[in-house]
């Protein structure tokens, strides 16, 4: 009886490293996200990375991950790590002026260059995030994001 509980004890301490290992490869991959379509090197490429709808596309305080990078050569890329597997959507802009804010005209067209994961078609607003949703799975994943101007 005691060696059959001291059995089980040893099962379950290994099960528990065993999904420990797990737990801690699944968040271990990495997002690199190439930016295409810059009508100027000035300024900064701001990006915020989702998990989920809420807050998408706009708010980036409620996203993943948020930065800004300082554009200096072309092109740019922007890499995000340690990340768990699942779906998760970007929102870009080009802030030119480096003020931190995608800036609109009073009718509230952006007049800075935007962009989205999965490139979806813009029309009369920003997406959502069905449609900008893509799979972060294995230890790398590689997207490209084309940032438009309806001014330009």
């Amino acid at each position: 009886m005691q060696r059959t509980f001291k059995s089980l004890l040893l099962l379950a301490a290994v099960i528990n490293l065993t999904a420990l290992q797990e737990a801690k490869a699944v968040s271990n991959s990495s997002l690199t996200v190439s930016i295409n379509g810059l009508k100027s090197q000035r300024g900064q490429v701001c990006l915020s990375l989702f998990s989920g709808g809420r807050g998408f596309p706009s708010s980036s305080d409620r996203a993943v991950a948020a930065r800004c990078v300082k554009l200096e050569n072309a092109p740019l890329t922007v890499k995000f790590d340690n990340l768990k597997a699942g779906n998760y959507a970007i929102a870009a802009f080009h802030d030119a002026n480096g003020d931190g804010t995608l800036n609109r005209n009073p009718l509230g067209i952006p007049t800075e260059e935007f962009g989205f994961s999965q490139n979806p078609k813009i029309l009369t607003g920003a997406p959502k995030f069905a449609d900008s949703a893509f799979i972060v799975a294995g230890p790398e994943t590689n997207i490209q994001i084309k940032l438009l101007n309806f001014f330009g």
